[in-house]
C-alpha cells in the first residue's frame, strides 16, 4: 500500500503538470521596443538564443554621427523584451533599412554581432565597411570592433547576411567592391568563422551583383548552403539568382536565376530577395518591376535546379523589403512595405501574407497604422498560427517630425 501510494501521488502530480495550462497566444497591439521618446530607434532583427527565446537587436540612433547596435531577449514569445544590453564598441554603425546589424548565438554559448559602418571616399562616396564583435560571457563583454575584411583594396563591403551552420560556426557572405572583371557590379564573398578567432578564409562565390540590395544566405535542413542576390545580367537586367554549396561550403554552384523578370534599370533598387523552407523545398519572395511590378513568390523543390512561375503578392508598384518565414504546420508567411497616399501624406504600411504549404495564397492583409511610414519589415515564426513582426516606423503628423522607433507586434497568420 505504502509503494502504491507513493505511485499514484507522483502519478497525480504528473499529470496535473501535463495539464496546466498554458498561455493562449493571441495578437497583439503594435508597441515600441523602447519607450525614449527622444532617441531614434531602428533596424530591427529576430534571432534566437541558444534557450530558443527569442532576441530582437536594433540600432539606438543617439544622434547624427553617433549609433549603438543594442539587443533584448523575450522569454514569452515576442509579448514582451527584457532589459537592453548596449553593444559600446559598435559606436561607429550606419543606419540602414537594407544592410540591418544582425547577431547569433552561437551553441558553444559565443554571441556574435555584425554591422555595416559608411566609409565615404573618393571612389564612392557611398562605401561602407562590415565590422564584428563576439562575447564569450553571454554579452557581459564584448571583443573590440574587428573589421571583417583586412585586404585593402576592399573599401566597400555592404548587404551582409550571417546564418549558423551545422558545425556551430557562422557562415557570411556580403557585397565587396574587389573584382577580377570589368563589368559592372560587387562581388559576392563568403567566409566562415573559426572558434574564438573570428571570421577566415573569405572566397568568392559571385560576381556581377547588383551593389546596393541585401543578400540573403540561409542553411536548409539537410546542411546545404544557400545564398539569394539580385545579379546583374548581360550587363543591364537585374534579377534575382539563387548559388548552393551542398559540401559544406567548399564549393558553390552557377547562379541560376529564380524568375525571368528581365528587369532592365540602370541603378540598384535597394530591396533584396528573401528564402525560407518547408516540407516541399525551398520558397523565395522579391520585389521586381520587370513584366510587372511588386513583391512575387516562387518555389523550387530540387535544390534550385528548377523554379516555379513567379506568383503575384502584392501588384503595388511599392510593395519592396520582403522578408519569409515558415510556420510550423508548413505554411509560409510573408511581410513586405508598401506606399499609399493618404490625404496630403504618402504613407507606408506593412503588409503579410499566408501561403499553403503548396505555396497557394491564403490571407491577404495590412498590419501596422496606415497613419504611419512603416518599413523594413522582419519576421519570426512563434506557433502553427502566429509570428513576430518588426519594423522602422514614424508618424509624418507628431510634432517630433520624422522620429523613427521600432515598433513590433504578435500576428496571426490566418
Amino acid at each position: 500500500m505504502k509503494h502504491y501510494f507513493i505511485g499514484s501521488v507522483i502519478a497525480f502530480m504528473f499529470f496535473s503538470c501535463s495539464q496546466t495550462p498554458t498561455k493562449e497566444l493571441a495578437e497583439t497591439q503594435e508597441q515600441s521596443i523602447s519607450t525614449d521618446t527622444v532617441t531614434q530607434t531602428s533596424c530591427p532583427f529576430l534571432t534566437q538564443d541558444t534557450k530558443d527565446n527569442i532576441v530582437m537587436s536594433w540600432v539606438k540612433e543617439v544622434n547624427d554621427s553617433v549609433a549603438f547596435v543594442c539587443y533584448a531577449t523575450s522569454i514569452d514569445k515576442g509579448y514582451t523584451f527584457g532589459q537592453t544590453t548596449e553593444i559600446n564598441c559598435s559606436n561607429n554603425v550606419h543606419p540602414h533599412g537594407e544592410n540591418l546589424p544582425k547577431i547569433i548565438f552561437k551553441p558553444n554559448g559565443e554571441i556574435i554581432a555584425a554591422w555595416g559602418a559608411s566609409n565615404a571616399n573618393p571612389k564612392n562616396k557611398y562605401s561602407g565597411l562590415v565590422y564584428y564583435t563576439q562575447s564569450f560571457d553571454e554579452g557581459k563583454t564584448w571583443t573590440n570592433a574587428t573589421p571583417l575584411v583586412t585586404d585593402t583594396a576592399s573599401y566597400d563591403q555592404r548587404y551582409f547576411d550571417m546564418s549558423l551552420l551545422p558545425t556551430g560556426e557562422v557562415a557570411i557572405i556580403w557585397l565587396d567592391n574587389r573584382s577580377k572583371t570589368d563589368a559592372d557590379g560587387s562581388t559576392l564573398y563568403y567566409a566562415e568563422t573559426a572558434g574564438k578567432n573570428g571570421f577566415k578564409n573569405e572566397k568568392v562565390i559571385g560576381e556581377t551583383c547588383c551593389q546596393c540590395c541585401r543578400t540573403d544566405l540561409f542553411i536548409d535542413s539537410k546542411g546545404s548552403i544557400h545564398a539569394a542576390y539580385r545579379d546583374i545580367i548581360n550587363d543591364s537586367i537585374r534579377d534575382m539568382v539563387h548559388v548552393v554549396s551542398v559540401d559544406q561550403g567548399k564549393t558553390f554552384s552557377q547562379p541560376i536565376r529564380i524568375s525571368n523578370d528581365n528587369w532592365i534599370i540602370n541603378g540598384c533598387p535597394h530591396t533584396g530577395p528573401a528564402m525560407t523552407e518547408n516540407k516541399n523545398g525551398l520558397q523565395f519572395a522579391w520585389h521586381t518591376m520587370g513584366g510587372g511590378s511588386g513583391v512575387f513568390f516562387s518555389t523550387t523543390k530540387d535544390n534550385g535546379k528548377t523554379f516555379s512561375l513567379r506568383d503575384s503578392v502584392s501588384t503595388q508598384a511599392s510593395a519592396k523589403h520582403a522578408q519569409l518565414s515558415t510556420l510550423q504546420n508548413d505554411h509560409s508567411v510573408i511581410v513586405w512595405d508598401e506606399t499609399f497616399k493618404k490625404g496630403e501624406n504618402f504613407n507606408t504600411v506593412i503588409g503579410l501574407q499566408n501561403r499553403t504549404a503548396e505555396g497557394k495564397a491564403m490571407t491577404t492583409k495590412h498590419i501596422s497604422s496606415e497613419d504611419a511610414v512603416s518599413e523594413f519589415p522582419v519576421i519570426k515564426t512563434i506557433s502553427d498560427d502566429f509570428v513576430l513582426v518588426a519594423w522602422t516606423q514614424r508618424n509624418p503628423n507628431a510634432k517630433s517630425g520624422s522620429l523613427k522607433k521600432v515598433f513590433y507586434k504578435i500576428v496571426k497568420a490566418g
